[in-house]
This record gives structure tokens, sequence and C-alpha cells, in this order.
């Protein structure tokens, strides 16, 4: 039987903010086609704005606007 070792707790938090980042990458890259001549990096700073510098928080915001937006 293997054994399945669990990465140590940095490592997985590296992980996760680097696929928050991703994510919110390509969701500013959307929004980017839409806003032509907005700097992507505005863009990101108001999409981010008011989580306080917690990318966590800043992808649950977006999530939370993309399923009112579905509704």
């Amino acid at each position: 039987m293997a054994i399945t070792r669990t990465p140590p707790l940095e490592e997985r938090i590296e992980k996760l903010r680097a696929d928050i980042d991703a994510f919110i990458d390509t969701r500013i890259a959307k929004e980017a086609k839409d806003c032509p001549g907005v700097p992507a990096v505005m863009l990101r700073q108001m999409a981010t704005s008011g989580s306080g510098g917690c990318q966590c928080a800043a992808y649950l915001k977006l999530k939370q606007q993309e399923e009112e937006r579905a509704a």
C-alpha cells in the first residue's frame, strides 16, 4: 500500500495562491477585452479592492459576483 504524504502547509498555501492568481488573471483578461483603454492593472486593483490584499477574499468576492450575474 502506498503512503500518501500531505505536503507541508506552506507548499499548499503557495499552490492555492498561484491558483487564485491564475483565476484572477484570467478574469481580468476577459474584462480587459470589454474595457479597451483601461489598464489591466487598474482592473485588477478594482476587482481585488476591499479584500485587504487577501487573495482568498478577492477570489470569493469575484465568484460571488459571477453567481449574482448568472442568477
